[in-house]
């Protein structure tokens, strides 16, 4: 069994505060319907499901001829599993996590650095920054996915300064007139008025911040009650995150960034210096390892606004500029493919209807991870003595040049979600 190189994992559940509680999350479904075992606490918060190696949370293999090791263990015995390009480029290691995030509140406005940016923040702050390495993410919804991400175009946060005073007052007049003024001008003098006002935001005194915030929480409450919509100034997304996060900066941001909410399937792709949050719901995610996040609200974690103010990319673009397309792939009617312009991840969507009986999982030169999110199969493969059972919410580890063949053993369609690293 030496040359076995397809195996399924036992994954790891991460219980963070800010994550859906018991069976309302989409990690605990996932969870309950792999291991019939497992005990769903209904109190507790099921934030995120990890597929893959990292140092907090190494998948396991579930296979007794290969048992007692994790993932990262078995992969630094069996390197060439990785695919030789893969082995070469990210020195023998796997060079991404895929993840499940089940979101109930809001979690943080951040964005991550790029590598020289990473590297410097890893020197100077080794206690914040643990890694040299840049941290590219791409989520893709499994349910309805709220989230802010890229700053709104101009127009967009000029309207909410005439609208929302008490945004209006913590940017100041001088960065409020700036801006304004920057419509119609070049991109390079818009992006000098937006970090203006941007900065000036997040430099706030924290008393100042508390009392503008109270007074539009206020506004929009007594708007609300008086059957008045707020959704021009997205008075119920405000009220939630003042509530989640009484008197945080991080509020006014949704003022700045575009709102996204993601159908099922749909993605944002979250490249370095990109202002982001995850607002609420259930999605696939991938990215490079690395724990470098640069946050400066709604968060109880170390904030650095003067690093986030300083990395930004201040570029306005529109909502739907931000959604990240798949490519529908030439060779397979049922494979979406979401390649992001890093060499670190793809994902593949695989939607199989089920009155297919056998689907064919393509072989690729890198080592990649499969995630059942619907349906039932079981896998089989050349290096496997027996068949592998899988089911929702069942994860295959498939080593580079595999080929595994699924044979559906219900008439259902299967949904379907790999990671994997194309170069």
């Amino acid at each position: 069994m030496a040359g076995q190189r397809v195996f399924p994992l036992s994954c790891v559940v991460q219980q963070y505060a800010w994550g859906k509680t018991g069976s309302n999350s989409e990690v605990a479904r996932l969870l309950a319907s792999s291991d019939p075992l497992a005990q769903i606490a209904e109190d507790k918060p099921y934030a995120e499901l990890w597929m893959g190696t990292h140092p907090r949370g190494d998948a396991k293999i579930l296979d007794n001829h290969i048992s007692q090791k994790t993932l990262g263990q078995w992969i630094a015995e069996n390197q060439d599993c990785l695919g030789p390009k893969v082995k070469e480029t990210f020195n023998g290691k796997l060079p991404f996590l895929f993840k499940v995030l089940s979101v109930e509140t809001a979690l943080s406005i951040q964005a991550h650095p790029n590598k020289a940016l990473a590297e410097k923040l890893h020197h100077q702050a080794p206690q914040h920054y643990p890694d040299a390495n840049h941290k590219p993410e791409m989520a893709i919804a499994l349910t309805s996915f709220q989230g802010l991400c890229g700053f709104r175009p101009v127009e967009e946060i000029v309207t909410f300064l005439k609208k929302v005073p008490e945004f209006q007052f913590l940017i100041g007049d001088d960065a409020t007139t700036q801006l304004r003024q920057s419509l119609g001008s070049d991109s390079q003098a818009m992006a000098s008025a937006l970090r203006s006002c941007f900065t000036h935001l997040m430099r706030s005194e924290k008393k100042v911040v508390v009392e503008q915030l109270n007074l539009l929480v206020k506004r929009i409450s007594q708007q609300v009650s008086a059957g008045n919509s707020m959704e021009d100034i997205c008075g119920t997304l405000l009220l939630d995150l003042h509530q989640q996060y009484p008197g945080d900066i991080g509020c006014f941001a949704i003022y700045f960034l575009n709102l996204l909410t993601l159908k099922p399937g749909e993605a944002m792709f979250l490249e370095a210096n990109v202002p982001h949050a995850y607002l609420k719901g259930d999605c696939v995610e991938c990215m490079a390892c690395s724990d470098n996040t640069v946050r400066a609200g709604l968060t109880p974690k170390f904030i650095d606004v003067p690093t986030l103010c300083e990395m930004l990319n201040y570029t306005p673009t529109a909502s739907k500029d931000r959604l990240f397309p798949p490519e529908q792939s030439q060779d397979d009617p049922y494979l979406s493919i979401y390649n992001p312009p890093v060499p670190d991840f793809t994902v593949m969507r695989m939607q199989v209807p089920g009155s297919v009986t056998e689907y064919k999982v393509l072989a690729l030169n890198s080592a990649s991870i499969l995630l059942m999110v619907q349906g039932t199969v079981t896998a089989s493969t050349p290096t496997a003595q027996a068949a592998i059972p899988l089911q929702r919410g069942g994860v295959l580890f498939i080593g580079a040049n595999e080929s595994v063949s699924l044979k559906l053993t219900e008439p259902k369609d299967l949904l379907i979600f790999r990671a994997c690293c194309l170069l």
